[in-house]
Parts: C-alpha cells; sequence; structure tokens
C-alpha cells in the first residue's frame, strides 16, 4: 500500500503536466523551401501564433524548419485562422479597416506590433479575427518585435505614401 502511494505522488506532476498540456489543433508537414512565414500564409495562422505553439521547437529566426517534421499551427481554443499578409504600404490603420475590427482587437491578437506599428513586415501573417483568439506568449517570454534582418518594412518611412511631398 505504501508503494501504491509513493508511486501516485511521484506520478502526481507528471499527470499534471500533461492535462495542462496545450492540445494541437492543426498541424503541418515541413517541407524543402518552407519558411515561417510561407506556413504561416498558406494555412491561415498568423506568424505571432506559429511562433508561440511552436516556441522551443522553432527559433526566433525560423531557420531551423526541419523538412518532415510536424508543426503545431493552433492550440484547442487560441487558433486564429483569420489572417492577413501584410502588404507594402500597410499600415495597423489600413489593415483594421480592412478587416472590420478596431485597432485593439488587432493589438491584442498580435501582440508582437509595437505601439506605432512601425515594425510590421512585408508577408508577415496577422490574426485578423473580431474577438481576441490568439495564445498568450509562455511566462518568461516576449514576442519578437523587431523585423526579421531579411525581411522588408511594410512602410519604412512610417506614413502613408499618398502623403509624400
Amino acid at each position: 500500500m505504501f508503494t501504491k502511494t509513493i508511486s501516485a505522488l511521484l506520478a502526481l506532476p507528471f499527470v499534471a503536466q500533461l492535462v495542462s498540456a496545450d492540445t494541437c489543433t492543426r498541424t503541418y508537414t515541413a517541407q524543402a523551401g518552407d519558411i515561417c512565414d510561407s506556413i504561416s500564409a498558406a494555412n491561415n495562422v498568423s506568424t505571432y501564433q506559429f511562433a508561440v505553439v511552436n516556441m522551443g521547437t522553432v527559433d526566433d529566426a525560423c531557420d531551423n524548419l526541419v523538412i518532415g517534421q510536424s508543426y503545431c499551427l493552433g492550440w484547442q481554443g487560441q487558433d486564429c485562422s483569420t489572417t492577413y499578409v501584410v502588404q507594402a504600404n500597410d499600415d495597423c490603420d489600413i489593415i483594421s479597416n480592412a478587416a472590420g475590427i478596431n485597432d485593439t482587437i488587432l493589438y491584442a491578437n498580435n501582440p508582437q506590433i509595437n505601439e506605432d506599428c512601425t515594425n510590421i513586415y512585408i508577408g508577415e501573417v496577422l490574426c485578423t479575427a473580431g474577438t481576441v483568439q490568439v495564445p498568450p506568449a509562455p511566462a518568461g517570454s516576449t514576442p519578437a518585435t523587431t523585423i526579421p534582418p531579411t525581411a522588408t518594412p511594410a512602410n519604412p518611412d512610417g506614413d502613408l505614401p499618398w502623403c509624400d511631398e
């Protein structure tokens, strides 16, 4: 009896970890030539969400994808599949207006966007759902707010092209 009790107590943390683990609702198997943004765009998952649900598997630069490996695209109850791919000259007002949402929801679903919306880049995939649907960043981490070195800023001069003189 004592051995069974000790065994049950020792197993308790592992059972709790399994119960609290997030359930992946969609997956994608990496192909040659994939990058995080192309996977996100093809599967209607934001770049941020893909990074969060694969934290610890995919690095910040997204340069360690393994061909043939399955990656999670979203967690149960936290899976945004309404997305927008950032284009040249986009800003947060243009994106939120096109999606019919307010800036508060846009920023809540895309916490990697800085307050001036100057760090979005062409090809980045944003969640444009009308409610908050993305998972929060894991404890002790913060979403990357810098534009990847190989990316092109959506609005490099910070203003709209038709306002230039």
